[in-house]
């Protein structure tokens, strides 16, 4: 190996180690790690999930379809934090399309890459296909990218581009729901009449917007939920559908239960009320299943 591509893929090591993500767990994130997703079709069974992709992209400056034309092991020894398994590639891309981003990026580039090894300790093949590349620009190294986790490689497809673009497009609108950093206050008020009444939960965010659910109680009906992500009144009775923005921002950042000291209902049946009620939230939304093994969130 030239001292060329040594001194090449040390930058990129470093780089790697300085930023490299640590996995955020949220409510219902799942334990078991399919390494396999870490070259697989962004639209198959089994691989990157909605949130993956959504903390994937929002973790990245440049979103980039690209083709391998070149890829060399790098030793183990050389490949701190590697996971077992697992095997790290220096790549030669070239540019295809930039689907996200601002920086201006070259026709070729280079970066590291964790691929899943088969049980020969052999790599996908995968010199002459086309990927995306969730990644960040490397200052003062044109032609260089830094991927946001070492999995951020996943093939491409039509399909996987187009899932990509619409969660992208939704991150990305004027309108999209602020991230939610945790659960500031919540309180049970009953109604005039038996079986009437409402919880209200606020939440922290990242920019200190408002950002609250109500869940709703009636007589003789089940609760009612909604969710608002501003000053307005939640929709009650219209909560977030499943692998939306607004669902991922509840079901992949909410605790699992709130801090000590949030529930400020008066009365002790208000303040268990205000419990069941934020359970209830949290069992309608579901998991926020995350299939990649190293884990997809970024810092930032």
């Amino acid at each position: 190996m030239s001292s060329n591509l040594h001194r090449v893929m040390a930058n990129l090591v470093g780089v790697a180690l300085a930023v490299q993500a640590v996995p955020v767990l949220a409510q219902g994130v799942t334990d078991g790690i399919a390494q396999d997703a870490a070259s697989g079709d962004l639209t198959q069974a089994g691989g990157p999930t909605f949130a993956d992709i959504a903390d994937l992209s929002e973790s990245a400056g440049l979103v980039v379809k690209a083709r391998i034309r070149k890829m060399v092991r790098v030793e183990d020894e050389r490949a701190p934090g590697l996971a077992p398994g697992m095997g790290r590639f220096y790549m030669t891309g070239q540019t295809q399309a930039l689907i996200a981003g601002k920086a201006p990026i070259g026709e070729s580039f280079v970066y590291l890459v964790d691929l899943p090894l088969d049980a020969r300790g052999k790599a996908p093949k995968l010199k002459k296909q086309d990927v995306l590349l969730f990644a960040r620009a490397v200052p003062g190294r044109p032609g260089e990218l830094q991927l946001v986790t070492p999995t951020a490689q996943q093939l491409w497809s039509e399909q996987a581009e187009a899932r990509v673009r619409g969660i992208l497009q939704s991150l990305l609108s004027g309108d999209a729901p602020v991230k939610i950093t945790g659960v500031r206050e919540l309180m049970y008020v009953p109604g005039n009449l038996a079986g009437q009444g409402e919880t209200q939960i606020f939440l922290n965010t990242k920019d200190g917007s408002a950002a609250s659910i109500t869940v709703r109680h009636e007589p003789g009906a089940p609760p009612a939920w909604g969710v608002s992500f501003s000053e307005l009144v939640a929709d009650v009775g219209n909560p977030p559908r499943p692998e939306t923005v607004e669902w991922y921002r509840l079901a992949c950042f909410l605790p699992s239960a709130p801090p000590p000291g949030t529930n400020v209902a008066e009365g002790i049946e208000e303040r268990r009320q205000a419990a069941a009620d934020y359970q209830t939230v949290l069992a309608d939304l579901g998991a926020c299943r995350r299939a990649l093994g190293q884990g997809a969130k970024a810092a930032g």
